[in-house]
């Protein structure tokens, strides 16, 4: 993989710098011209500020951040005149403060030059975004291993959703990056879940094979498409648990062959037997879980440097732990 491949793992901006990084505000001054009489508010705005996306400085003129003079103007559209005063406030926007390191303690498992392996616990968003611009794993990487930041995505190859605990590999150099998203691209990552769903399910293991996409009825749903990507997921059930009251609940371990977005919660949902507390896609609360049911419990991979193949295993949290006692043993005291 070229280096230009592995950067395409990071999303450039498609117009400009959408923000300035650091936290201090600067302040920028000009007295328009003949050049900008009559033209809109942000068009002078980008003529002082051309390193930033247009979208950054119009979000700067609608939170009030831009003055012509001495007044709050929050209307990119507004008229401007030669001879104002123009005075624009370049503020830090939460995106701009995300790649940054915090002091975040995390479960290791593994820990060389080349790779580091952690245990994700449940409720920790992977990168930051919208809600989650900081307490991330990529904060986290960032602080126990300063030179991530000269690395695509802090070094980190691959996702668990927020509410999903397990295993996750991060590489620490650009080599060993390299290596990983070659090796996840070419399906040789072993990675394997344990979940609890809704239902009983029997019989011998089975694969799910159904492409997914965005759903087109939700944003912040997947779905199976069938114009959707690739997806397979390998299913074996494991044990069913009657409960005294309400339906049954099965045990499964699942193998990922793709690791698209949503994978196991979508594909198992698409059987009619979404996990359990995953109410994103149907999955009723049992057990007192207060999340959905999945997590990932081995990781397999060649080391990228020795060539060795290494073995992880990581027990669910106390949460799951409890949950998933209960329906292996069957005894409700577990949980």
């Amino acid at each position: 993989m070229t280096q230009a491949a592995v950067d395409a793992l990071a999303d450039p901006d498609d117009e400009g710098v959408d923000a300035p990084a650091g936290d201090a505000n600067e302040r920028r001054t000009v007295i328009l011209d003949r050049t900008f009489h009559g033209q809109r508010l942000d068009k002078a705005v980008v003529s002082m500020a051309p390193e930033f996306s247009r979208n950054y400085l119009q979000t700067l003129i609608e939170q009030g951040h831009v003055h012509v003079e001495g007044r709050a103007v929050d209307k990119p559209s507004a008229k401007v005149h030669a001879g104002q005063q123009l005075v624009v406030e370049i503020v830090p926007t939460p995106e701009s403060r995300a790649f940054r390191p915090e002091d975040i303690a995390l479960n290791v498992v593994f820990e060389d030059e080349h790779l580091l392996v952690v245990n994700k616990a449940p409720g920790m968003v992977v990168h930051p975004a919208a809600g989650n611009w900081s307490g991330t794993l990529l904060n986290a990487v960032l602080h126990r291993h300063p030179a991530a930041a000269t690395l695509p995505r802090a070094g980190i190859v691959h996702r668990l959703d927020k509410d999903t605990s397990g295993l996750m590999v991060v590489g620490k150099t650009l080599p060993a990056v390299t290596a990983l998203v070659r090796s996840i691209s070419a399906r040789e990552v072993h990675r394997e879940y344990i979940a609890i769903v809704n239902g009983t399910l029997y019989g011998e293991p089975f694969t799910v094979d159904a492409p997914l996409g965005r759903d087109p009825q939700s944003r912040i749903k997947m779905a199976v498409l069938s114009q959707g990507r690739p997806a397979r997921t390998d299913v074996t059930p494991l044990t069913i648990y009657h409960p005294d009251e309400g339906a049954g609940l099965t045990a499964v371990r699942c193998k990922l062959h793709t690791g698209r977005t949503h994978q196991i919660r979508v594909h198992m949902a698409s059987r009619g037997h979404p996990l359990v507390s995953d109410p994103l896609y149907g999955g009723r609360p049992a057990l007192g879980l207060a999340r959905q049911a999945l997590h990932a419990a081995r990781l397999g991979l060649t080391h990228p440097d020795t060539g060795e193949w290494l073995w992880f295993d990581a027990p669910p949290p106390p949460d799951l732990a409890g949950a998933w006692d209960t329906v292996m043993t069957g005894d409700d005291a577990a949980a």
